[in-house]
């Protein structure tokens, strides 16, 4: 009964979803305060239907319901509690259903926390966001249903794909959908704003919190997955230029260029168009990324269905979205009032040139993505595009970005000094050229292009913080003074400055990879292997049953100038029912470096093939990561960017002669 009990939660969800996308919008159209009030109780309501549904679905795999055919092909009895959580989001259906239920948060918190907005662009915001909701509910009920029975069901479920059994699905998923999914309210405000025909200062300070948002958790869910298929799919690798790995880059380079965008526009009401443009694009490849991990039209380790049907479903909603916003764009767009001015050398300048290198960079990943593709579609010849045009294209992008971005941060508003911020980042570049020239004497033999990288990382860390504590007074101010002024500085300063050093140091960290050490051989016990400052010794080599799994493993000292470092153990699992195996890679972090060892297949004289890895640095790829999440966080901690800002502002420009609510 809790199965069906979630089903028709789904068909109210809609329904309401479908009132939620007309009554507002048709309210401001005829000036109707009562008709635009409906958005936020209806907005809400639709999401608590979403909630109920998810859950029943959780009930049904937490409770091994295998007359539920979702659970049946992705859930076993025996498999931990974790794993029948995160199982819920491991399919296709539960996917798209924690989809959904993200849109109608996003939603929900809208009508929750709106009250503060004009009234007129929180009914239209919620207006567009219910369209959205409604076309992929629709979606769900008509081709990817998770409630559906099967008669007859098996004592036993399926189990869940084996790669997917991982902590790293419990964490990895929801980031990334509340990244992917959180712009689709920025878009709504964009739509809305156009819908409307007003976007100023306000609008831009109203919509920045829900972009920060949204791209803290990108950046975030980016992050878990690199590292999930680091250590779990066991190539060693972190970044693959995977078509899907590229369809959740392609938003966040979008969403960072909104940002900067959104800054500009909040400061100067400048760029206006170019803002509602990048907020249409960064959902668009939000969408777009839906489309290519879903439809099958990609083969990928990170894609989930298989299914044409379901791929025309989403390609006509994003053609309709893509296509509605865009025409939407082009008719309303040119009216807008153009905002201030500034010079070309200022940080809005520098802004400027940093959204037309973003926009190319994601411009450059989207033709690497799509060209095969097209190609196959039009001649059908099947080619790859790897690392190599990855690597030409978009690294010299990147670099002439990160090359900028301490520039842009010390030149002034509206008009700046050039020579000026060129002296105050001295320190900054002669520390990276430093850092380089010395690592070109050391590092004989190594990778060309690794020290230039350290020195480029080495300027943007140090960089990022430069304007920061030019402002405390540093040089020349007594200590409690520039304490006082640190303190003092808004947290959105700082935010700035953390986020552009954790790019800094995620570039530290694929820069020292370049050192590193790679050994594939057979191992057996005894055997000692170098791996960079350490050797790994080769005790043991056991099997152990596990809940759902049984597993090889060896144990592996770690040892430096004889002496023990550390233990690793790697691990190869066969799961039961699938007889699926799968690598547990067995990691060690030192001093910010990691020893990473994965084992292959056993042979009969009882050795083991393993890839044994030393990756200095490499930790700081995902602290780097979190750093800029961190940074993420502090702007949007600042009071100036906190949700609900300018009530009375809002209560004065509503249109609908009534304060807003």
């Amino acid at each position: 009964m809790i199965v069906e009990a979630g089903h028709y939660a789904l068909v109210l969800a809609l329904a309401l979803a479908l009132v939620q996308s007309v009554l507002p919008i048709w309210g401001t159209v005829r000036r109707d305060p009562s008709l635009v009030g409906t958005a936020a109780p209806v907005a809400l309501g639709q999401a608590g239907f979403v909630a109920l549904a998810f859950a029943a679905l959780t009930y049904a795999h937490v409770s091994s319901d295998f007359s539920v055919l979702n659970v049946l092909e992705n859930s076993h009895s025996t498999k931990p509690l974790l794993y029948k959580v995160s199982g819920v989001w491991g399919s296709h259906e539960g996917s798209m259903l924690l989809w959904v239920l993200i849109l109608a948060l996003f939603g929900g918190l809208v009508a929750l926390f709106g009250r503060g907005m004009a009234a007129d662009l929180r009914a239209n915001t919620l207006a567009v966001q219910a369209w959205i909701a409604a076309s992929f509910l629709l979606f769900i009920l008509l081709t990817s249903d998770p409630f559906t029975r099967v008669a007859g069901p098996p004592i036993e479920g399926r189990d869940l794909n084996p790669i997917l059994q991982d902590p790293g699905l419990a964490i990895h998923p929801p980031l990334l959908y509340l990244g992917y999914v959180g712009f689709s309210i920025v878009f709504s405000f964009a739509a809305a704003a156009l819908i409307g025909g007003r976007v100023d200062a306000v609008w831009a300070r109203t919509v920045r919190p829900w972009a920060l948002t949204a791209w803290v958790f990108l950046t975030l869910g980016i992050a878990m997955g690199s590292y999930w298929a680091y250590y779990t799919l066991g190539w060693g690798g972190f970044w693959f230029w995977d078509p899907v790995e590229n369809a959740s880059l392609m938003p966040w380079l979008a969403g960072t260029a909104l940002l900067h965008c959104l800054a500009v526009m909040e400061k100067r009401e400048a760029l206006k168009t170019w803002t509602l443009f990048l907020a249409i694009l960064t959902f668009s490849l939000s969408l777009l990324g839906t489309f290519l991990v879903r439809s099958g039209v990609l083969t990928s380790v990170h894609s989930f269905a298989n299914d044409p049907r379901r791929g025309v479903f989403i390609l006509l909603i994003l053609v309709v979205f893509i296509g509605g916003s865009l025409g939407l764009y082009a008719w309303r767009a040119p009216r807008l009032r153009q905002g201030g001015l500034f010079a070309p050398v200022s940080r809005e300048g520098a802004l400027v040139l940093n959204n037309l290198l973003l926009t190319t960079c994601c411009a450059t990943v989207l033709t690497g993505t799509l060209y095969p593709l097209a190609l196959e579609s039009l001649t059908g010849d099947k080619i790859s595009v790897g690392a190599p045009f990855f690597n030409l294209t978009f690294g010299p992008l990147m670099i002439a970005v990160l090359l900028i971005a301490p520039v842009g941060q010390s030149l002034a508003w509206k008009r700046g000094d050039l020579v000026g911020a060129a002296q105050r980042l001295t320190l900054a570049a002669v520390i990276g050229l430093v850092a380089c020239v010395v690592l070109l004497a050391v590092r004989h033999g190594g990778p060309v292009l690794a020290p230039f990288g350290v020195a480029l990382g080495l300027y943007l860390v140090v960089g990022a913080f430069t304007d920061v504590l030019r402002r405390g007074g540093i040089p020349g101010q007594p200590l409690a003074s520039i304490f006082f002024r640190l303190v003092g500085l808004p947290r959105s300063a700082w935010g700035a400055a953390f986020a552009h050093a954790g790019l800094g140091l995620t570039l530290l960290g694929l820069a020292a990879t370049g050192w590193g050490v790679e050994r594939i051989q057979a191992i057996r016990p005894g055997d000692a292997v170098a791996l960079g400052p350490y050797q790994a010794v080769v005790i043991d080599t056991k099997e152990r049953p596990g809940p759902n799994y049984d597993e090889d493993l060896v144990g592996i000292d770690l040892r430096q100038g004889g002496a023990h470092v550390a233990s690793v153990t790697p691990a190869r699992r066969t799961f039961r029912t699938r007889q699926a195996t799968v690598s547990q890679a067995g990691i060690e972090t030192l001093w910010l470096g990691q020893v990473y060892i994965s084992l292959g297949d056993r042979h009969s004289d009882g050795s083991i093939d393993a890839r044994l890895f030393w990756k200095p640095l490499v930790t700081l790829i995902w602290i780097g990561a979190i750093v800029m999440g961190l940074g993420g966080v502090l702007c949007l901690s600042d009071r100036r960017l906190r949700i609900g800002f300018a009530r009375r502002s809002a209560r004065a420009l509503s249109p609908l002669g009534q304060p807003a609510e």
